[in-house]
């Protein structure tokens, strides 16, 4: 047998029903399903009591919820007052209270709230305050400077010893710090000392390789003024004309010079000014500054 007290009260309810029928005795077997009777008939009509009131847009049942199940349920609510109230019914026994459990202390942070007046009062009231004005999900950060300088300085540790182990184990010239080659527990990194100083490779350019002779030959080109251009190439031409040409030429050229008839005098006219010619040069951080006038 089951020590549900439900279950006792519905047995005695049973009970007094079948002596006020004119029972007198009756087995265990009976009794207990005249209890599964009741019981399943109680189920059926607060099932049905529920759904009539949530259809309604209540959340705790009336009266009227009630005589809408027992309707459709099929049952007569004529003489159920009369039945109620008849003379000579039987009562049962004072049952022994049972100990009400304790309602949990629940940490309430804030003040409930009523609710306001669009929402029904058959709802349920509001939660604690913070549960939906304010919820945060994420840990606020650190701003204490000992706790920020720990935490950097972690990093930068773990950081080092995992590129020290992946030099180690990459790299082909390791130490051990035990004679057992089997043994490649603690490698560490084989210094490779460098005839370069570590600070040239901060001093020299490293966005371009650049020819150092070639670099200079842009230099003079770039710095070379155009009158030096126009003086030495007379120049040069002289000096190659008096390579190539013979002494007998020389005299024949001299004779002719004198037979030739002197020219008119031509009038004198100002030099008119030409742009100056700028050479071409790939690297723009090797040409000249242009002159705005």
């Amino acid at each position: 047998m089951s020590n549900d007290p439900r279950r006792k009260v519905l047995k005695e309810s049973v009970c007094l029903l079948v002596s006020e029928s004119g029972f007198t005795t009756a087995t265990d077997e009976c009794i207990e399903t005249l209890v599964e009777m009741l019981q399943s008939l109680l189920s059926e009509t607060g099932n049905q009591t529920k759904n009539f009131a949530e259809l309604a847009g209540r959340t705790q049942p009336v009266v009227g919820d009630v005589v809408m199940a027992m309707i459709n349920m099929g049952m007569s609510i004529k003489d159920l007052d009369k039945y109620a109230t008849r003379e000579g019914r039987p009562s049962a026994r004072n049952l022994n209270p049972s100990k009400a459990n304790n309602p949990l202390q629940i940490l309430q942070a804030g003040t409930r709230h009523a609710n306001p007046v669009h929402i029904p009062n058959y709802l349920p009231p509001l939660p604690d305050p913070h549960a939906y004005v304010r919820t945060a999900t994420y840990k606020q950060p650190e701003t204490e400077y000992e706790a920020i300088r720990e935490k950097s300085a972690n990093q930068k540790r773990d950081i080092e010893k995992a590129l020290t182990k992946f030099l180690a184990r990459t790299s082909a010239d390791t130490h051990n710090l035990f004679d057992d080659e089997e043994n490649q527990m603690f490698p560490l990194i084989a210094c490779k000392p460098s005839s370069v100083p570590a600070y040239l490779s901060a001093l020299n350019p490293c966005d371009q390789i650049f020819d150092w002779e070639e670099l200079e030959y842009y230099y003079q080109v770039a710095n070379r003024k155009p009158t030096d251009d126009s003086e030495s190439e007379p120049e040069e031409m002289g000096i190659q004309e008096e390579i190539e040409v013979s002494p007998a030429k020389k005299r024949k050229n001299k004779k002719a010079v004198k037979k030739e008839p002197t020219p008119a005098p031509v009038k004198e006219t100002a030099p008119v000014a030409q742009p100056e010619p700028t050479p071409f040069i790939d690297n723009p951080f090797l040409r000249s500054i242009k002159k705005t006038s």
